[in-house]
């Protein structure tokens, strides 16, 4: 397709890039043709410039659904300092704060707006956005409308009638990274888009090496191959729990390790504070639960190390997907045991019937792939509905095909579970 003045100067004059990758600028002239548009693109393959430059080319304000504070406040840090005047609207404002970005909003000053979907679907602020001249509507991380996604959110279930009802149907845009072919058809069906132009690129992330290991001696495991590393070298460790998140963080620095925790259960200005330490190079690994990452931006971070199996290969591919984002190497290492399984399993049984069974299957994919001795990367392509000739040479079944691991408690796990 022939690239607009418009579209090309935005992406050299804002973003600072002379050249799109794949099609992002096909993408971006779907939402200026006023097209409903889905995405399905790998983390790292620059989802939010598909929104971002269609926002500044178009009048009026274009409203970003953003499940996470974290995510919020890192693309509107990032768009400010280009001179984009964006802005975030979430539970964290004060009402101050809040004032301000409705009279810049009301005087057609803001560009993009991120809203969290409790935020969206308050009366208050449909009021004062209902004053606005909207663009369109993005929505981000879109696999959390479906509930056989890994990040189910019923508000973004919601979220479609509440918009109808403010705005009438205008232009949407659905992202995601991780969505296998059902979660694909799910976002369509509940957002109402199922005329959408869709754009899906490949899930290969050819720059990460996958490995699992045997949970042996976990704390000495994660401490050895940090410490194998180029001091400096940016990482982050996934934990199931914030009480193991805590206690690894700790474990790092006394090891001289330069680490922060992140959780939800820290203070809110806690989690930006070690956020922005890592994002700025202060911090070189974030020990975390699953709730950090969607959406950070930086580039240079070279392992993830999963302390605990993920309860899906979503969650799995999207959190190995940190990895890597500059097309450098990655390393992405899981450690595992049966006891994982089991432990998410006990987890699953406080769920209604519906819950613990689509709970259940996705646990299930995550274990067969734990255990099997074939190629990760057409393991994970193959779940997203892609193919692939291995061997990938690129992860450890690969490396070391007789090194199959020893399925023996997973199996027991499968019957008994």
């Amino acid at each position: 397709m022939k690239i607009t003045d418009d579209i090309q100067s935005k992406l050299q004059s804002v973003f600072g890039y002379t050249a799109f990758r794949e099609e992002q600028a096909a993408i971006i002239q779907s939402i200026l043709d006023k097209k409903n548009t889905f995405v399905l693109m790998p983390t790292g393959g620059g989802k939010s410039l598909c929104y971002q430059i269609p926002a500044l080319i178009q009048p009026g304000l274009a409203i970003v659904i953003s499940p996470l504070i974290a995510l919020m406040k890192n693309q509107v840090d990032q768009l400010r300092s280009l001179g984009v005047n964006a802005a975030f609207l979430n539970s964290t404002l004060p009402k101050k704060a809040v004032s301000i970005l409705k009279e810049s909003t009301l005087a057609q000053a803001l560009k993009l707006l991120y809203v969290a979907p409790e935020s969206l679907v308050k009366d208050e602020n449909l009021a004062f956005l209902q004053q606005a001249k909207i663009s369109f509507i993005a929505v981000d991380e879109a696999h959390c409308i479906s509930d056989w996604g890994h990040d189910f959110r019923p508000e973004y279930r919601k979220m479609k009638s509440v918009l109808d009802n403010a705005f009438g149907r205008l232009p949407m845009i659905a992202l995601t990274a991780t969505a296998t072919p059902k979660v694909q058809q799910d976002i369509l069906r509940n957002l109402d888009i199922e005329d959408a132009n869709i754009f899906k690129a490949s899930f290969n992330r050819t720059n990460l090496y996958y490995e699992i290991q045997p949970k042996q001696q976990i704390e000495k495991q994660i401490v050895r191959f940090i410490k194998t590393q180029p001091t400096g070298t940016a990482g982050i460790v996934y934990c199931q729990s914030r009480k193991k998140v805590e206690a690894i963080a700790n474990l790092l620095n006394v090891n001289n390790i330069k680490a922060a925790p992140y959780h939800a259960g820290l203070e809110p200005g806690a989690r930006i504070k070690h956020q922005d330490a890592f994002l700025g190079g202060e911090v070189d690994v974030v020990v975390a639960t699953i709730a950090f990452g969607m959406g950070i931006d930086k580039p240079d971070v070279r392992f993830v190390i999963h302390h605990d199996v993920p309860r899906s290969l979503e969650g799995y591919y999207q959190e190995t997907g940190r990895a890597g984002r500059d097309g450098a190497t990655g390393t992405c290492i899981m450690y595992y045991n049966a006891e994982d399984a089991i432990k998410l399993e006990k987890l699953n049984k406080s769920k209604s019937v519906i819950e613990r069974e689509k709970a259940q299957t996705l646990l299930q994919a995550m274990v067969s792939f734990v255990s099997s001795g074939a190629c990760r990367r057409k393991q994970l392509l193959y779940y997203f509905g892609e193919t692939y000739e291995a061997p990938c040479n690129n992860c450890d079944n690969c490396q070391q095909p007789t090194a199959i691991l020893d399925g023996q408690e997973w199996a027991r796990w499968q019957r008994n579970g």
